[in-house]
């Protein structure tokens, strides 16, 4: 007779009343109703930027303030007619520009004081965060006269130079926190097969570490788009950001609400962007490593 025996389907047991109860308190946990009234408290001040982007100047000047208007595209119009897409473009031009030369630069620095470290690795990294220790405003005026000196004044390239040299070090903290999750050992296999240093970098560790560098772009981005001191001191028209152009309209008549939030909304809607589009890999990057 043969000993051998059909097994026999193993059934799942049903959840018991504890683990539906358990299931249910995790699906509506009070934390999680702290945390969205926490969101909508840092979300209100935008979304009411852009409500008030949509009212006529009298309708932004009340007390208490309007909930119920009747919406108008006269502000963005005025913005529009403003010269708001010379400023824009400014922007774009400096931020985008100086972001890909912090990558083009930060990258390979950023190996290097990782996967392959040079001597003397953390005089190097002290070296590259001191910089961010000093003052903007106790630099501002040699970076003033040597930007005149050199006839940079009011030119968008001084303030690229400066955007990059603002974001290089936070992009290479960053971006070595990113290449020291990497195995070495990936490395090693890879050079083992017969890759070439640089095939190994490009084919192996950036496609790991790329959502790192994608959120670290962004970072840079968002500071660069922001930037107000060095614009609003070096630039005067032809270099005008999209934070110097805001200014412009708090006058001596008073402080227009509508407008400013218009412009505003303007100004705030390609990071915005940026971010939405970005926030998969944006996440992924600033949580990298963090779970092994």
């Amino acid at each position: 007779m043969s000993t051998d025996t059909a097994a026999a389907p193993v059934e799942s047991a049903p959840a018991s009343p504890e683990t539906k109860r358990a299931r249910k308190h995790r699906k509506f946990s009070p934390w999680s109703v702290v945390a969205w009234i926490v969101a909508l408290g840092f979300f209100f001040p935008v979304a009411w930027m852009v409500l008030t982007a949509f009212k006529q100047e009298g309708d932004a000047y009340t007390t208490p303030p309007k909930l119920f208007f009747t919406p108008t595209l006269d502000q963005f119009k005025a913005v529009l007619d403003s010269g708001i897409g010379t400023a824009l473009l400014n922007s774009a031009f400096a931020t985008a520009v100086s972001t890909i030369i912090v990558l083009v630069l930060g990258v390979p620095a950023a190996f290097a004081l990782s996967l392959r470290p040079v001597r003397k690795t953390k005089d190097a990294l002290f070296f590259f965060i001191s910089t961010k220790m000093l003052p903007i405003v106790a630099a501002i005026i040699p970076l003033y006269v040597i930007v005149n000196d050199i006839g940079l004044l009011d030119n968008i390239w001084a303030l690229i130079i400066l955007y990059t040299a603002m974001n290089l070090p936070i992009a290479v903290w960053m971006m070595r926190s990113f290449f020291l999750e990497v195995p070495g050992e990936i490395l090693e296999a890879a050079s083992m097969d017969g890759a070439s240093l640089w095939t190994s970098v490009r084919e192996v560790i950036l496609p790991l570490v790329s959502p790192g560098i994608a959120a670290t772009a962004l970072i840079c981005v968002i500071f660069s788009w922001n930037e107000f001191f060095f614009a609003v001191n070096l630039t005067a028209v032809q270099a005008q950001t999209i934070p110097v152009f805001l200014v412009g309209f708090i006058t001596g008549e008073g402080l227009y609400w509508a407008r400013l939030s218009a412009a505003a909304t303007l100004a705030a809607l390609p990071v915005i962007l940026a971010g939405w589009v970005a926030q998969n890999k944006l996440v992924r990057g600033l949580s990298f490593g963090a779970i092994k």
